[in-house]
């Protein structure tokens, strides 16, 4: 994915200002072996940009003065009320160093899982993103998860599962084996209940 920057010399919270009542975006990207460089974004472009998964979990093609990067997003800072894009954050991307970032998950086929068909349970889902690191040629767009063959009162971790390629999982505190999700009878009944109101049906 690609989008169009340009340098940005002056600095300041009045020039930001000005910078966002013209339809312009202050930026930063920073990292690799280059100093942090200040930079301006088409608020058009980098909205509609933002709004799209797929934009912050892909190495993303920076056109910077005629010049393309490789980046990621690393922050965007939102108005609080406004359909408006403050500042955002980039950082330059090596391909010969691993990078850590989020990625969404994707939850398929919970709704024909013999949880929910034969026993007429409720599947819920776990994080809506995962933490992890690999190369900038390994990172997925997004990690599917499928639920297909999901069975009652089952629970799903991670370690059930298999990454992408190359990916690693990147663990918070002493949770290195995170619950996807679990199937469970919907509330007010029991197991027995719930596997029972398909028969009856």
């Amino acid at each position: 994915m690609k989008f169009t920057a340009t340098s940005r010399s002056v600095q300041g919270s009045s020039a930001s200002r000005r910078l966002r009542r013209a339809g312009r975006v202050p930026a930063i990207v920073y990292g690799g072996k280059s100093a942090p460089a200040n930079i301006e974004l088409d608020h058009n472009e980098i909205y509609h940009a933002l709004n799209k998964e797929a934009f912050h979990a892909s190495i993303l093609d920076m056109v910077l003065d005629g010049k393309t990067e490789p980046v990621l997003v690393r922050a965007a800072q939102w108005h609080p009320y406004k359909a408006l894009v403050l500042h955002v954050d980039f950082q330059r991307v090596d391909a010969s160093q691993a990078v850590t970032t989020k990625v969404p998950v994707h939850y398929l086929n919970a709704d024909i899982s013999p949880a929910v068909k034969l026993a007429g349970q409720v599947v819920t889902h776990g994080p809506a993103e995962l933490d992890i690191t690999c190369l900038p040629a390994n990172l997925p767009q997004f990690i599917e998860v499928d639920l297909g063959n999901l069975i009652g009162g089952a629970r799903l971790h991670l370690a059930d599962i298999t990454l992408p390629m190359g990916v690693k999982f990147v663990p918070h505190g002493e949770d290195t084996n995170p619950l996807l999700a679990q199937a469970s009878a919907p509330k007010g009944t029991t197991a027995d209940d719930a596997a029972a109101a398909p028969a009856a049906e």
